[in-house]
């Protein structure tokens, strides 16, 4: 069978080689136990430099479902509850681990996969006392499940209702690359560290075998928190493998050059496919696509193409969504484009 041309998701290698030698150039050492050796130090180091915040808390995860229950589980008490778009990773793909824990997730369908103000004041108006669930977190995704990104003005919006309410506003950055590489994004990742009490630099979905760092910016979701990871299996014992991983990302702005990469192969696709004549369902900014074809066309694209299925939408049309990566290559464009 000839190989089919993979855009089914943004961890589809194992890990780019800068970080694959890295990890081989360690194999002769030893290391202290989880997360407390030096090259996980030398990593927070440079992610503290890097965010231009020399007190931020940064704490490193295997994966992004991990990050988002011991960071939600952590910060929140147990009748208080999480606000979020119905799109998001916590809402459809964690396998209720956060409503699991007695947490519920107060959700608003937004088609843009984006949450606004007068989304979360109209949740606060309907929960006003003891006999509903409190909302007490804003969780965002940036960039989002449908690939689009939050301005500055508004993450500074959603920052200011935030206050007004008595939220933390918490960031899934599991796709956070994409979204600062993006051409419409009009802020830098130091920004972040002043819009958001937390949130987390996803490394597993650009070029890392796993592992992602989580960034404490409110010193009052700090304390003990190093129990929880332990307590939810975070407190990885080899810890210095993300320790390694995290110093080769940011080496060399290897972070940036795979994700800014990505957005590319992604546009290049999307230039191609609409000349062709395609619509799309969602209008993207970063390495999403969602093109609408026929359904009855899916099977046979299914075998030339690794893809998700995405909506069935009205008559015979339905979207499906296309994903590049960092080592998405121009020959696998113009051979997706091509098949489609």
């Amino acid at each position: 069978m000839t190989k089919r041309v993979n855009l089914l998701n943004d961890y589809n290698s194992p890990a780019h080689p800068c970080v694959l030698e890295a990890i081989a150039r360690a194999s002769g050492d030893k290391f202290v136990g989880y997360g407390e050796d030096g090259e996980s130090d030398a990593a927070r180091a440079a992610l503290r430099s890097l965010l231009r915040s020399p007190d931020a808390d940064i704490h490193f995860l295997v994966g992004g479902t991990q990050a988002n229950l011991t960071a939600i589980g952590a910060f929140l008490r147990p009748h208080e509850a999480v606000i979020a778009p119905a799109s998001a990773h916590i809402n459809t793909h964690e396998t209720g681990a956060v409503e699991a824990t007695g947490h519920k997730i107060l959700t608003v369908d937004r088609p843009d996969g984006k949450i606004g103000p007068a989304d979360v004041q109209g949740i606060m108006g309907l929960h006003g006392d003891e006999h509903m669930v409190k909302p007490r977190l804003l969780f965002i995704s940036q960039s989002t499940e449908f690939g689009t990104v939050y301005t500055k003005a508004e993450l500074a919006a959603l920052r200011d209702v935030c206050d007004n309410n008595h939220l933390y506003l918490y960031i899934d950055g599991a796709r956070l690359g994409y979204a600062l590489t993006a051409e419409k994004c009009d802020f830098e990742l130091p920004e972040l560290c002043r819009i958001a009490d937390a949130f987390y630099i996803g490394g597993t979905k650009n070029g890392l075998l796993f592992g992602e760092a989580l960034v404490l910016c409110n010193p009052s979701l700090r304390d003990d928190f190093r129990y929880h990871m332990k307590q939810r299996g975070g407190l990885l014992a080899k810890g210095y493998l993300l320790g390694i991983q995290f110093q080769a990302l940011f080496n060399d702005d290897l972070y940036f050059k795979m994700a800014r990469h990505a957005n590319e192969m992604a546009q290049r696709l999307h230039q191609l496919l609409a000349a062709s004549g395609y619509a799309f369902e969602i209008d993207t900014e970063s390495n999403q696509l969602f093109p609408i074809v026929r359904k009855q066309d899916i099977p046979l694209l299914e075998e030339q193409i690794l893809f998700n299925r995405w909506n069935a939408l009205d008559g015979d049309r339905a979207s499906i969504r296309l994903i590049t990566t960092w080592n998405t290559t121009e020959q696998e464009i113009q051979e997706a484009a091509r098949i489609l």
